[in-house]
């Protein structure tokens, strides 16, 4: 070891005493964000949510930060920025808008009241509405923040945070602020909190995500709705219709029928696959909680990877005719199915969504007609394996909680990672100390103080391996 990292060693640990040190202190500040009630989809909260913005401009001014709260058509998005001149900038991303509380009835304490608490195992929480999502993960990262520049006077890289107030209903003014703001946040990396772990002991980074579209296929058939006993038998029923073809889109095996739906479709490397594998993720732990037993999916498939890394068919819902109560003898006129595709790897939502579309229109029998409403659609993302930051971020990792984490995909798609790509060119590293048990958008949130506190010694050591 030269002179010089064992300085930089010496620094990193007395940083990390710091945070040790610090705990008190940070659960006030952490307090203090959670009393702020910043419901982002209640407009009876807009003051509010400007309040939790302001609030975090000025704790990061009061760390030598240059902080905006920049307004927008709907609640206003915060970007502070360090400016030292480090060979490197991070993009720090979270928000500090929260979901709504109700069922009122069902929290234990009220919901902006934050307080201490304790699991059945014994485990020390935070309750109160955004522990964990997001203002929780926020403060781990500013925490860092603040116990670098008080014990070495800087950071390793330079940060810009970006902190919006529209996540929790659908972030509908952050894509056009990204794309106005691309030269203010340009950076290295990006780095999205509002993720969790594997488990309480164990470390993840989420290094890809799956793309979505977003689709709602309409069968029409006779002009208006018709008596079943004076039709029935000769009419065309619309649901008769929409349920075929959606039959028809699964075989017998799981996989999805439509033509060139696997095409662009990318097989992890064995290396990964191997890795999956070793985590023993089993319908009895994933399946069985919420009543099931048997994957549904892919038959020639691990179970994890059908959630992580393969590419989904589901119907979100469907309606036709008569659905009140007793009963209502017609032939609907028309029928509807919401659908979405989960998407992975190179797979483009234009290219689906035409895909299905000729599926459709070769099933459709005559006198029928149908329409294929469809969103915008998201892409996958999924970081590069050989990436020097997911390896510095796995080292720093496993430094803190002593454990090699678990390199993961989600199921889910979290737009603004997408966006990080296609506006600001930007790979992103997802982490976050959340668990499973958080009861996340439920009465009751919680964040373990140990997320909290070894989540702040992780952005600790990950800051410094990212320099």
């Amino acid at each position: 070891m030269t002179s010089r990292d064992a300085a930089s060693s010496s620094e990193l640990e007395q940083t990390l005493q710091a945070v040790d040190d610090g705990l008190e202190a940070a659960l006030a500040r952490l307090f203090a964000f959670l009393r702020i009630p910043s419901i982002s989809t209640d407009p009876a909260y807009a003051t509010q949510c400007q309040e939790a913005a302001a609030w975090a401009a000025k704790e990061l001014v009061d760390l030598g930060f240059s902080a905006t709260v920049h307004a927008t058509p709907g609640h206003p998005v915060l970007v502070a920025r360090t400016d030292s001149g480090a060979p490197r900038r991070v993009l720090f991303y979270g928000h500090y808008d929260v979901q709504p509380v109700d069922p009122l009835n069902l929290w234990h304490t009220p919901p902006f009241e934050p307080r201490m608490g304790e699991t059945e195992d014994g485990r020390h929480t935070i309750v109160a509405r955004g522990a964990a999502d997001d203002k929780g993960q926020v403060m781990t990262f500013i925490e860092a923040l603040r116990a670098l520049k008080t014990t070495t006077g800087h950071l390793p890289v330079d940060v810009t945070l970006l902190l919006e107030g529209e996540e929790e209903c659908g972030s509908p003014n952050l894509p056009s602020f990204l794309e106005s703001h691309a030269a203010e946040l340009k950076a290295d990396i990006a780095l999205v909190c509002d993720t969790g772990m594997w488990d309480a002991k164990t470390p993840s980074i989420t290094t890809s995500l799956r793309g979505i579209l977003h689709t709602e296929l309409t069968i029409s058939g006779p002009s208006r709705d018709l008596h079943s006993g004076l039709y029935g038998g000769a009419a065309r029923n619309p649901i008769h219709v929409l349920s075929k073809i959606i039959a028809d889109v699964h075989d017998e095996q799981g996989r999805v029928t439509i033509p060139g739906f696997y095409d662009d479709v990318v097989e992890p490397p064995a290396e990964i696959l191997a890795r999956w594998k070793a985590l023993n993720f089993t319908p009895e732990s994933f399946l069985k909680p919420v009543g099931l037993s048997e994957p549904a999916g892919e038959q020639d498939r691990l179970l994890i990877e059908l959630v992580q890394s393969r590419p989904t068919f589901e119907i979100n819902g469907i309606y036709g005719g008569y659905i009140g109560g007793g009963s209502k003898t017609i032939i609907p006129a028309t029928a509807t199915a919401k659908i979405s595709f989960r998407l992975v790897a190179d797979q483009d939502p234009a290219k689906i969504r035409a895909a299905f579309e000729q599926f459709v229109k070769a099933r459709l029998p005559a006198d029928c007609q149908f329409d294929l409403a469809t969103g915008e659609g998201a892409r996958a993302f999924m970081v590069p394996p050989e990436s020097a930051d997911l390896t510095a971020a796995s080292a720093a990792l496993k430094a803190e909680w002593q454990v090699e984490p678990v390199t993961i995909g989600s199921g889910g798609s979290i737009p603004v990672v997408g966006q990080f790509r296609k506006l600001l060119d930007l790979d992103t590293l997802l982490i976050g100390f959340g668990l499973d048990d958080d009861r996340v958008h439920s009465p009751n949130e919680k964040y373990d103080l140990t997320s909290f506190h070894k989540g702040t010694r992780s952005w600790v050591r990950i800051l410094e391996a990212l320099a």
